[in-house]
């Protein structure tokens, strides 16, 4: 990804009482999923030539967006926009069997750039279904992985949206329950809501894994870490970025004394920074590392040179990209077919 012309000395170096550190969360950024979504659609246009149609935004970060767009990219809200014929991606977001059914009807060439995670909720959400359970989805009416899901089975999902909604949920059999949930979720709010749910009712049963994605909860860690020995935490990443949000209020419910999302390090506020000796970096897992290094390029402006990284775990998982992109216009195998970039 470009980096943004930075304006350099924006912030100022404004003197407080003891030394200025930034505390630097690992991991932060582009998972596995996002990696492979946006790598999906650089090939496709490689491959295939511009234009390319992307239903919804492939991730949801801005500077993603637009630089694809740029490229050739171009995003519509669902396919009957897209020409006859041409080629189209499906977001990392996973979409519907209507949706999928939408696109095969107008002769589509379709590319599914779905997280494998989110793949993984949509076939549990189909196992439950063909076994008539009702389905309890914890997620965010709205949202288009919720959307997705939902999809696969709408007469067997009921939407949770936050613990509140519990006392007012209607079931159909308290005994033929189990809960899914948005993979991009606070793993906090999640075990409340389940607590709460299973307090209802006792016989809910759990889905075979979490779902939860590694990545939302390796961020959530690493924040809360940070979140105590920070007067301020910056998150970097998209106002639609379930994940990114997340963070924020991660960071104020561990202890960060204020916390703030910016889409570019351009947003940062000279009075976030009064009297504030430690900052928290972070971003969300579709936020490319360019932006990250232009905060700390500004925060350095401001006198947040020393930064420190705190490690929460390490993420080395890779995913194969979508098989119509595994092979060159040539048919030889593409060196990225094993997932993301070339790093």
């Amino acid at each position: 990804m470009p980096r943004m012309r930075r304006q350099a000395g924006r912030l100022e170096n404004l003197p407080v009482d003891g030394e200025k550190k930034v505390l630097l969360a690992a991991p932060r950024g582009y998972c596995a999923g996002v990696d492979r979504a946006v790598v999906a659609v650089e090939k496709a246009l490689e491959r295939f030539g511009a234009p390319v149609y992307v239903r919804k935004q492939i991730v949801h970060n801005v500077h993603v967006v637009r630089t694809l767009e740029k490229m050739g990219a171009i995003f519509v809200d669902e396919v009957d926009e897209v020409p006859e014929g041409a080629n189209v991606v499906f977001s990392a977001h996973g979409v519907s069997p209507a949706v999928v059914g939408a696109a095969e009807d107008r002769g589509l060439h379709a590319i599914d750039a779905t997280c494998p995670l989110v793949t993984k909720v949509h076939r549990e959400a189909v196992r439950f279904a063909k076994q008539n359970r009702q389905i309890l989805l914890i997620g965010h009416t709205g949202h288009e992985e919720v959307e997705g899901t939902a999809g696969e089975a709408p007469e067997h999902i009921t939407i949770v949206n936050s613990p509140d909604d519990v006392d007012s949920l209607e079931v159909r059999d308290p005994d033929n329950l189990v809960w899914l949930s948005q993979t991009t979720l606070s793993v906090d709010e999640t075990m409340e809501t389940v607590r709460r749910l299973r307090a209802r009712f006792p016989k809910l049963q759990d889905p075979p894994s979490d779902d939860i994605c590694y990545a939302t909860q390796n961020r959530q860690v690493a924040i809360k870490r940070i979140a105590p020995k920070a007067d301020l935490v910056i998150v970097v990443g998209s106002a639609n970025s379930s994940n990114s949000v997340r963070l924020v209020e991660v960071a104020l419910e561990y202890g960060a004394k204020s916390a703030y999302r910016v889409d570019f390090a351009s947003e940062v506020r000279q009075e976030w920074l009064d009297g504030v000796r430690t900052v928290g970096v972070t971003s969300g897992a579709s936020v490319p590392e360019v932006l990250v290094q232009e905060l700390l390029d500004d925060l350095a402006d401001a006198g947040y040179s020393d930064v420190e990284a705190t490690v929460a775990a390490e993420e080395d998982l890779v995913f194969s990209l979508p098989k119509e992109l595994r092979q060159d216009a040539a048919g030889n195998r593409d060196e990225r077919a094993l997932g993301g970039r070339v790093r």
